[in-house]
């Protein structure tokens, strides 16, 4: 009688190789840099855009201005308007309209806190930053109630006292 061994050699399943830190990093696209000078930033949140094909290849290419973008609130949907992504250079007959409005994906909890925030006290929905994250557009945005001229005077007044006192530290 033959007798007949069978080994398994079971191979352990290969692990899927680890994200490096790159992948994970944000990629800043546009920076609202008006937007903290001009309002005071109460709450800050992070929402995803609806865009098509042409649009997230010109944001590849870093070409998207937000300094006159704002959001609104309509039908229990939440909208950023005035957002310029310039036309795909190589887009064709399939290209964007540069300014049109897109849809803000954010859950419904947190579209019914700005809700009340933007119609109830009338604050304003800024757009902050334009990034990829992991690959998928974002946008951060911001509830921000505008300053008086006063109030930017006096922001101005510190930061430039924090720039004294840290020239004068590094002198030391």
């Amino acid at each position: 009688m033959l007798t007949v061994r069978v080994f398994s050699s079971a191979v352990p399943m290969a692990k899927p190789p680890k994200k490096s830190p790159a992948e994970n990093e944000i990629q800043s696209i546009a920076r609202n840099k008006r937007a903290r000078h001009d309002y005071h930033i109460l709450e800050t949140w992070e929402a995803g855009l609806v865009l098509t094909g042409t649009e997230v290849k010109s944001l590849r290419d870093g070409r998207a201005n937000i300094s006159d973008a704002y959001g609104i609130i309509r039908d229990g949907e939440a909208f950023l308007l005035n957002l310029h992504i310039s036309p795909y250079e190589r887009g064709g007959y399939s290209n964007h309209e540069p300014d049109r409005t897109r849809k803000l994906l954010l859950h419904r909890k947190e579209i019914r806190r700005l809700i009340g925030a933007v119609e109830r006290q009338g604050l304003t929905l800024i757009p902050l930053e334009l990034y990829f994250k992991n690959g998928v557009a974002k946008v951060a945005l911001a509830l921000g109630k505008g300053k008086q001229l006063h109030d930017k005077r006096e922001t101005e007044r510190e930061r430039d006292a924090q720039r004294e006192m840290a020239r004068v530290v590094r002198s030391r």
